[in-house]
């Protein structure tokens, strides 16, 4: 079976508008003089990084870790609470409702509970990470799963299919596209997360580079923290977008 490949034009589009924004960036900064502690150029953030790797590459990590482990929980517990209430009828009509409200409720105003329970470090912090990825899965996943055409499902009835069974075969590979969606969101936002947590209770951390900047007026430390964040983000949405075209169940739908 092929694989979908990627055309040219999909890497080199993103590519040219990031090279087009930092040109301008540059040009802006040198055509309008603005001051390095308004606006550093492009330049300045570079230097910052090439002049500290293992301070920036240090807390890269740090940050990675928290996102790794807090989105892969988050995810892993949204989706089983998916396929509980995408096939248990009367689980969505008790969940649904909390599932709604607690998905519009700010996750900010969470942290300072988790402060109480949990305390500071790493632990507050990927458990916060772990909230942030949980409800975009659960919503996505439960989307996916209920999507399954009705003859397909009457199918498996008519033949009394095994429910684990269907479930593999019919109802996940039909819902995978959903899935895999909810994963990027989730990953997405496990990066905002892992930021905001670091702001509130860590003192290492890409996040904690952004704050630090900002108190010290630093902005090529902010931006340049900013910078790795930015490619950690894509570099999580890449994978997943490999992972959905190594798939055959979302082959031609990704």
């Amino acid at each position: 079976m092929t694989r979908t490949a990627t055309r040219p034009r999909e890497v080199l589009l993103p590519v040219a508008t990031l090279v087009a924004v930092v040109v301008v960036w540059w040009g802006v900064v040198r055509v309008f003089g603005i001051p390095a502690y308004l606006l550093p150029s492009p330049v300045a953030v570079g230097t910052r990084l090439v002049t500290s790797p293992g301070l920036y590459l240090r807390n890269a990590l740090v940050t990675l870790e928290k996102v790794l482990v807090g989105g892969t929980l988050g995810i892993v517990g949204g989706g089983l609470l998916a396929v509980g209430v995408a096939t248990v009828p009367w689980l969505r009509r008790t969940l649904s409702p909390y599932l709604v409200t607690a998905r519009v409720l700010p996750k900010i105003a969470v942290a300072p509970v988790l402060l109480i329970y949990v305390g500071t470090g790493f632990s507050t912090a990927v458990v916060f990470v772990a909230l942030i990825a949980f409800f975009p899965m659960v919503v996505s996943t439960t989307a996916g799963l209920r999507s399954v055409p009705p003859h397909a499902s009457d199918l498996l009835e008519s033949v009394d299919a095994d429910p684990v069974r269907g479930f593999l075969t019919v109802r996940l590979p039909y819902a995978a596209p959903d899935v895999l969606a909810g994963v990027k969101q989730s990953l997405t936002l496990a990066v905002v997360g892992a930021v905001v947590a670091e702001w509130i209770v860590a003192n290492q951390g890409l996040g904690f580079l952004v704050l630090l900047g900002s108190e010290t007026v630093r902005p090529d430390v902010t931006l340049a923290a900013v910078t790795l964040l930015f490619v950690e983000g894509l570099a999580l949405y890449g994978a997943v977008v490999l992972v959905q075209r190594w798939l055959p169940w979302t082959e031609g739908r990704s």
